[in-house]
């Protein structure tokens, strides 16, 4: 795992954590994730399962997203930031993909995986980019701070591969079991739309740690 800083369009430093495949065992890597955490948390969250996809063969990127951790106003800034500030996130993905592809990564080939507003960050990131085609969202919510998703869904181009993930025992939403069922429903013909749906985990990444089996069936997903 590597240390790496960026620099968003709007001027924010971002750090991350870079995950390289072994070279020797991948002279080519199968693919490229970009990791967008949950509130609150940081990149580390996603840890368990970067090194597993890493030791598969997937090079990881996994981001501070601003007002959090080691990025610009963090470690807790995003507790004052407004709806409108919390969506200038979607400019930290940017400046991570145009980090990757520097690195020699495809578009076509580079999975968003995110966990509550993370993935509504994610999946509204792949609904507006013709070329990505994989995402993971962990405890999507219909709407987390002015991110609303079933939209997105419904006018999803086809060709997306979506997977929705939840626990029944979600300790931070009620509604996120129907929440994902009305995604999963929403979604178009030509889009292939997947969930999986636990019993325990809580919300989040969370649910990856009492879950690990998990990890397998992403590595499946995103090798569709």
């Amino acid at each position: 795992m590597e240390l790496l800083h960026l620099t968003t369009a709007d001027n924010v430093k971002i750090v991350a954590n870079y995950f390289p495949v072994n070279r020797t065992k991948h002279p080519n890597p199968r693919g490229w994730v970009v990791f967008l955490h949950m509130m609150p948390a940081t990149k580390e969250s996603w840890n368990p399962l970067a090194d597993q996809l890493q030791q598969e063969g997937y090079a990881g990127f996994a981001i501070d997203l601003r007002g959090h951790g080691g990025s610009d106003g963090g470690p807790d800034g995003y507790t004052r930031f407004s709806d409108a500030e919390h969506q200038e996130s979607l400019r930290d993905i940017d400046a991570a993909i145009d980090v990757l592809k520097g690195l020699g990564a495809r578009e076509e080939r580079i999975t968003l995986i995110g966990a509550s507003i993370g993935a509504n960050l994610a999946l509204q990131y792949v609904s507006r980019h013709r070329s990505f085609k994989h995402c993971v969202a962990f405890s999507p919510g219909l709407d987390y701070h002015g991110i609303v998703i079933k939209p997105l869904i419904e006018s999803m181009p086809e060709g997306k591969h979506l997977l929705f993930i939840g626990a029944h025992d979600d300790d931070r939403s009620n509604d996120s079991i129907s929440d994902i069922e009305m995604l999963y429903d929403s979604a178009p013909p030509g889009v292939d739309a997947q969930k999986e749906i636990v019993d325990v985990g809580g919300h989040g990444t969370n649910i990856l740690g009492q879950n690990p089996e998990l990890i397998e069936f992403i590595l499946a997903f995103i090798q569709s």
